[in-house]
């Protein structure tokens, strides 16, 4: 199994190929080819190589599936014995990227199509 830690919006995300996950806002358009450099570890079969702060040559590859707002997040602040509320609601702006694929020194190291070969592959025996 091989994963990657990137980070992105000011986060850092485990990624594997094959799945998707909810980031922040991309500027980007659905249907869209996104490369991720800022990767700070990758595992491959069991060999990990870890950045000092990124990882030189790696690189994350995906699609952006969709934009969507998260949920909302209410926030109500009181002030005790002073008749004074607000009460505010937050809707994150969140981009669904699908992973395609993780390389490392322009080789690819899993892609989409190889993990969904092997899910096939072991669903038929």
């Amino acid at each position: 199994m091989t994963y990657a830690i990137i980070e992105t919006g000011g986060k850092q995300l485990r990624v594997e190929p094959g799945r998707f996950y909810d980031i922040e806002l991309l500027a980007t358009q659905p249907d869209e080819k996104v490369s991720i450099e800022s990767v700070l570890l990758v595992q491959h079969d069991g060999e990990v190589t870890i950045g000092q702060p990124l990882v030189a040559g790696a690189k994350v590859e995906g699609t952006v599936m969709r934009h969507l707002r998260g949920r909302k997040v209410l926030v109500y602040k009181m002030k005790p014995k002073k008749k004074t509320r607000k009460k505010r609601g937050h809707r994150q702006e969140l981009t669904r990227l699908m992973i395609n694929s993780i390389s490392l020194n322009g080789s690819v190291l899993a892609s989409q199509e190889a993990t969904n070969e092997s899910s096939a592959e072991a669903t038929a025996e």
